[in-house]
């Protein structure tokens, strides 16, 4: 098991790529902190390790990833349920979209930056911190996004978050280094979250068609890559943005194209 004595958290962990993980990284021998905004779920997230006979291998923690101070807790529960951090997977975001021309900066601007920018710094912040205090090497996973690379329709501020954290992934992995603490960025595609899904099935079809399988990306999928990058045969992987967005990059359409 590639991570067996490991402790990480995963922040927005009792749904989507992050519950997807969570159970990843327990059948790889981690323990792991279900860091999420909703502690019910988190907890029954918790349940179900505990139910499927890993007892003691997770705990659940409230965490609103836009206040510092929740992460800094989220990170002393880790260290006082399990005895250290190895892993944070800054992964918890929320989503939406609106034209630019029509947007209400309290609503359309404001609350995506705290999530989705200020939550990942808050976590490079308080792990590293970690990590450094211990004097022992660490693992920083953010959750980026394609649209941090490129413009989209209805995400101006979305890709601003997800291109703001692949900046903080080179600028911390440059920094932290030192620490032997590694960082890197993952910038998913259309991935088969609650947060699609619940959008129609003609919708959800012109989703698929972008990328080269012509399906969804399963949130297991984005996990095997996050594991994978947490454990020690990712040593090599640093400061970089790992693409799992099955080619969703590569191309905007595809064409009929016409007789040669």
């Amino acid at each position: 098991m590639r991570l067996e004595g490991k402790v990480a958290i995963i922040t927005g962990g009792a749904s989507g790529i992050g519950h997807a993980t969570v159970g990843t990284f327990i059948r790889e021998g981690a323990k792991v902190l279900v860091a999420d905004i909703d502690l019910e779920r988190a907890e029954k997230v918790v349940a179900e390790i505990e139910g499927g006979g890993d007892a003691g291998r997770a705990a659940a923690a409230q965490v609103d990833v836009s206040v510092f101070g929740q992460v800094e807790a989220a990170v002393q529960r880790a260290v006082d349920v399990f005895g250290k951090l190895d892993v944070i997977f800054n992964n918890a975001g929320i989503a939406g979209g609106k034209p630019l021309l029509e947007h209400d900066p309290a609503v359309d601007y404001a609350p995506m930056i705290r999530v989705d920018q200020d939550g990942v710094y808050h976590g490079i912040l308080a792990a590293g911190r970690q990590f450094r205090k211990q004097g022992t090497p660490g693992v920083i996973i953010n959750t980026s996004s394609i649209y941090g690379e490129q413009a989209a329709e209805l995400a101006f501020t979305y890709s601003a978050a997800k291109a703001a954290v692949i900046s903080f992934t080179r600028s911390a992995a440059y920094e932290l280094a030192q620490y032997g603490i590694r960082v890197v960025a993952i910038t998913p595609g259309r991935v088969g979250t609650p947060i699609i899904n619940q959008f129609s099935p003609e919708l959800r079809a012109t989703f698929a068609s972008e990328q080269l399988r012509n399906k969804l990306t399963e949130p297991s999928e984005i996990a095997d890559v996050v594991a994978f990058l947490a454990s020690d045969e990712a040593n090599v992987i640093n400061g970089t943005v790992v693409h799992v967005d099955d080619g969703y990059s590569v191309f905007k359409q595809r064409l009929d194209l016409p007789v040669f």
